[in-house]
């Protein structure tokens, strides 16, 4: 898989460039925002953290 990032300054073209895109999301086009790909690695840090249960977190509450 190769990923591309595009640097758009004007709304119009980067309406676009988004329109034209979407027109390839048969093909197997993904678009995610740069947004999206901050919060989807910020989550993904989490996975691998130790949770703790809702009813010890009660019990260790102070």
């Amino acid at each position: 898989m190769k990923s591309i990032t595009v640097n758009i300054n004007n709304d119009k073209l980067a309406n676009k460039v988004i329109r034209m895109l979407k027109s390839l999301k048969d093909e197997g086009l993904e678009i995610i925002s740069k947004e999206d790909l901050n919060d989807l690695k910020l989550l993904k840090k989490t996975r691998d953290e130790e949770s703790v249960s809702f009813e010890e977190y009660l019990e260790n509450e102070d």
